[in-house]
């Protein structure tokens, strides 16, 4: 009898411990994409100062700016993992075809707001790419804790589901799959 006990005693110690740890993993996930998602609102913001600098030096270059200004509000609306991840690669195409743009117009290069600007975007980038990658490492560790053994028996029915990652988009692959060529 008290073998019976004690063995339900452990189970249930056991699966305290387990449960609360999926919570804790689940957690660090859910921070994460709060970073993600504060670092994707301050790119969004950054963009409308961006496109109106931009346009009292182009003002003709209509299609490109709409074209940024689509993606950006795109982007916004976008929710989950998957989607944001392609919409964000839609709005960065975007914002190269406006950077692109500027290397037409040295007045607007040369602008001390644009240079701003653009500083802010790359520093924004930056924090995206970091807070991207601690994302996944913090989805990567709730996975692995939700699908090893013993968790995996009991995981589901506790509702803890699979973490999406935050993935690569196509266009980016290949820049980082290949070494960089350095020519003199």
């Amino acid at each position: 009898m008290w073998i019976i006990i004690t063995v339900l005693i452990l189970a249930a110690i056991m699966l305290i411990f387990i449960y609360n740890r999926l919570v804790g993993l689940r957690q660090n996930c859910k921070q994460g994409w709060a970073d993600i998602d504060a670092q994707l609102r301050q790119r969004h913001d950054l963009i409308p100062n961006l496109v109106e600098t931009v346009k009292g030096y182009a003002a003709h270059e209509s299609k490109t700016l709409d074209a940024v200004v689509a993606a950006r509000n795109s982007a916004i609306s976008a929710r989950g993992p998957d989607r944001m991840a392609q919409a964000e690669a839609g709005l960065s195409g975007a914002l190269k075809g406006l950077f692109a743009l500027a290397e037409n117009y040295p007045d607007l290069k040369a602008n001390t707001n644009f240079l701003s600007l653009q500083g802010e975007m790359a520093d924004v980038e930056d924090k995206l790419a970091a807070s991207r990658r601690a994302f996944n490492a913090a989805a990567a560790d709730y996975n692995a804790a939700r699908e090893s053994f013993p968790a995996v028996l009991f995981a589901s029915g506790f509702g803890f589901t699979a973490q999406e990652f935050w993935e690569l988009n196509a266009d980016d692959r290949p820049l980082l799959e290949s070494a960089p060529k350095v020519e003199f």
